[in-house]
């Protein structure tokens, strides 16, 4: 069976209070990294929201310590191990720019080479997430390819809205990479249901990846359907490198299980809406 064999992190991330820390952090994940990937036949390594950095508020008044270039030390130190490996990894760390600081997921080559970027859209400011005072959204899809199957990141917030999901599919991406760090506050609850519905409404398969540890965890594994003979699969809590297979030819078996896309219709939008007169109850 030819499939695309990835590596899903989901990864613990200690206190990051300055760049040193940045950097020992990044410099021991890549070690375990490596380990984890021997003998695995890798293509792609996945690697959640802010993966080079902590997660918290204090961390976002820090930014001018942990925020660094597109080609900065994280970038060089996930290039070295993406041609140590030979595979294509993505990452997540906090970008500066011209534009400013956004939360950002790249994508590196198995060359160690920069495929693209892309800059979280819809920065959260509910529960635990405190996004919108310290970044900027960004203002471009990105999506590269690998064996032949198009990928896309996407990042935690961003799958709440559907119509994005929607935008993808037209393009043809086939998986999605929704690279999150997901607290366990309100929204925990519902995040996972969002990642099967994504999925299964636009035939794609869809990673939903968070960080490891007691407030985090959960990240769940969705390749274009699920049901009770091929259930959708949830991580722990406790950091896990799981390699998954997601055969190339996936698209027809969902398409000849799940016909949604085929029967979609285009005239949603302009649908005439009858309304009764008047109201119950009044």
């Amino acid at each position: 069976m030819k499939a695309l064999h990835l590596l899903a992190c989901q990864v613990s991330v200690p206190i990051t209070p300055d760049a040193e820390a940045r950097n020992a952090h990044v410099a021991a994940l890549c070690k375990r990294l490596e380990n984890a990937a021997i003998g695995q036949d890798l293509d792609l390594i996945v690697l959640p929201e802010l993966s080079s950095m902590e997660y918290s508020d204090l961390a976002f008044t820090r930014l001018n310590a942990l925020a660094e270039p597109g080609d900065g030390p994280t970038f060089q130190c996930f290039s070295a191990l993406a041609q140590k490996l030979g595979t294509a990894i993505v990452f997540g760390f906090a970008r500066q720019s011209e534009r400013g600081t956004t939360i950002c997921q790249a994508a590196i080559a198995p060359s160690g080479d920069l495929l693209g970027h892309y800059d979280k859209l819809h920065l959260a400011q509910f529960g635990a997430s405190a996004e919108a005072g310290a970044f900027n959204a960004g203002d471009h899809l990105f999506c590269f390819s690998v064996k032949g199957l198009k990928i896309a990141p996407l990042i935690c917030y961003d799958i709440r809205f559907p119509d994005l999901a929607a935008r993808l599919a037209g393009e043809g991406v086939d998986v999605v990479m929704q690279c999150s760090a997901y607290a366990r506050d309100l929204s925990f609850h519902s995040w996972r249901h969002f990642v099967v519905s994504r999925a299964m409404e636009n035939g794609m398969a869809w990673l939903g990846l968070n960080r490891a540890g007691p407030d985090w965890g959960g990240s769940i594994w969705c390749p274009g359907y699920a049901d009770g003979d091929d259930p959708e699969v949830v991580f722990g809590a406790d950091e896990e490198f799981r390699r998954i297979s997601l055969p190339l030819d996936f698209r027809r078996h969902v398409a000849e299980r799940l016909p949604f896309l085929k029967d979609r219709r285009d005239d949603y939008n302009t649908l005439p809406v009858q309304v009764p007169p008047g109201e119950i109850g009044t």
